[in-house]
């Protein structure tokens, strides 16, 4: 296998931070090598280097063994270098052809856009991700977040790019989809590409991987290979220590009945939904991509425009409707979405103002904001997450994924609400960060909260959940207590398989 990519010595500093303190780094054609790390271990920031975005203060970096200055993204894409990003980067109001080949169009011998060649291309590679039956032309604003995830997988393979970067590729994906990016990686290292797979999930790690490197505060640690190593030993060497207790479970009374949904639908996205949340419970929300849960809550907090809903709510026993975010939020119940960049945070903002948004009645007086009141509050939470950042005046924008996740979940936190509805709370999160939102959010019920956790990770639903409710398509398929949980049950039902789980 020859040599595609090779890092010696790379140094970058942010503001006196060491993001990356001389790290090497090799990636050979025909194999898939894993960069492993914490959020702000620095795999970011490897990736923005390789891409032209940034520049190493030090360092050499090799292109097919020739010495290479990377110092902008046209030039990254012309040695060959692409990647595919956990967040997806495209144009909503462009249709899909047009978002494949945005920048690298066809012209016929006129000169004119050769819309035929584009429109059999892309349909060629709407089939390769899986994607048969969606047209060319369709406006990407109508897809799914999972679709637009392998739109930009599409555009990538459109490129026959020698080096692959696939960051979180799957975050958005349903298992399905994930088994079909499978077969899409695997034939890429069929035909020598070399890929660097940026994970959290150690199952794609183990089932994908030829070779690991493992980075830790900007720093390398250690490489090898995949079937020369445990998860327990990657784990102690991703945070220096080995984790213990990953889901804190906190044994705490269940009370009263805090909200509870009757016949709720809106005949479209969901039908017919019934359940209960109690006071100190954790109520686990499951099902594969498509199965209804995030639209479901949406509507629930007033967020689905145009839509109209059928069904009653009960806050406390007392019927209520919200008509609009703000009106559940007076209510006591705080939303964390799924899409953090989009719906979660303003990353061109800082940290300190993103936390304390909703909470100005708070921090302010006579119209007027006590910086001393704002900055407490954004440590509190902030310090509690464990979100890494030189300042709290550091906008959002410039911190990994997991603390972006993780200044939403603050920003929620402080509002100090009866009911926190959690969508996807650990998407994108390293391990021992998962770890510390676990712990925040079996801790919370143990204030009083009522949680309700929307989750794709199986372990993570079962291991805080006091009762999962599974749904398929708009559906609820199945409602399971603690004590009866088993893994194949639940992806059973999620499945739609069998009908003894539907009582």
């Amino acid at each position: 296998m020859s040599v595609l990519i090779e890092l010696k010595n790379i140094k970058k500093h942010f503001s006196g931070i060491k993001a990356l303190d001389g790290v090497h780094l090799t990636v050979k054609s025909g194999e898939i090598v894993a960069l492993i790390g914490e959020n702000g271990a620095g795999k970011s920031t490897i990736v923005k280097i390789l891409t032209g975005i940034y520049q190493p203060d030090n360092g050499e970096i090799f292109v097919k063994g020739r010495k290479i200055i990377i110092d902008s993204a046209r030039k990254a894409w012309n040695l060959g270098i692409t990647a595919i990003h956990q967040e997806t980067v495209l144009f909503d109001e462009l249709n899909i052809m047009e978002n494949i080949f945005m920048g690298r169009v066809f012209k016929n011998r006129l000169g004119f856009l050769d819309k035929k060649k584009m429109f059999s291309i892309t349909n060629e590679l709407l089939k390769e991700v899986h994607l048969d039956d969606v047209e060319p032309k369709t406006p990407l604003k109508t897809l799914s977040l999972a679709q637009r995830h392998l739109i930009t997988i599409a555009r990538s393979l459109s490129h026959n790019a020698d080096v692959v970067i696939l960051d979180e590729p799957t975050a958005a994906l349903s298992l399905g989809e994930t088994r079909g990016l499978y077969k899409i990686i695997r034939k890429l290292k069929d035909n020598g590409k070399g890929i660097l797979f940026i994970s959290h999930k150690f199952e794609e790690l183990f089932e994908l991987c030829d070779r690991y490197y493992v980075f830790r505060d900007g720093k390398y640690i250690s490489d090898g290979n995949m079937d020369e190593v445990t998860e327990k030993e990657l784990i102690k060497m991703l945070v220096g220590r080995e984790i213990g207790q990953i889901f804190p479970k906190e044994n705490v009374e269940i009370g009263a009945k805090v909200l509870e949904v009757k016949n709720y639908s809106n005949n479209i996205e969901f039908k017919n939904i019934n359940f209960n949340l109690r006071k100190g419970e954790i109520l686990g929300f499951y099902g594969l991509v498509g199965a209804g849960r995030s639209e479901l809550f949406k509507s629930l907090m007033g967020l689905s425009e145009g839509l109209k809903s059928s069904g009653e709510i009960f806050l406390n026993e007392k019927k209520i409707k919200f008509p609009d975010a703000k009106a559940a939020i007076d209510n006591g119940i705080a939303y964390l979405p799924e899409d953090r960049q989009h719906c979660g945070t303003i990353l061109e903002m800082s940290i300190k103002n993103n936390i304390t948004l909703p909470s100005l009645n708070r921090v302010a007086k006579r119209g007027l904001i006590s910086k001393e009141k704002e900055l407490a509050i954004t440590r509190e939470y902030g310090n509690k997450l464990q979100i890494k950042a030189d300042n709290w005046q550091m906008p959002v924008e410039e911190l990994s994924g997991g603390n972006q996740q993780k200044v939403v979940i603050a920003k929620w936190l402080a509002v100090k609400p009866g009911i926190m509805i959690l969508d996807e709370p650990t998407k994108g999160i390293d391990v021992a960060s998962k770890a510390a939102v676990h712990k925040f959010i079996s801790s919370l019920v143990l204030q009083g909260l009522s949680v309700i956790l929307i989750s794709s990770e199986l372990p993570e639903v079962m291991g805080l959940s006091d009762r999962i409710i599974v749904m398929y398509k708009g559906e609820i398929k199945a409602e399971i207590s603690r004590e009866d949980f088993n893994a194949e049950k639940i992806m059973t039902a999620a499945a739609d398989v069998g009908s003894d789980l539907h009582d």
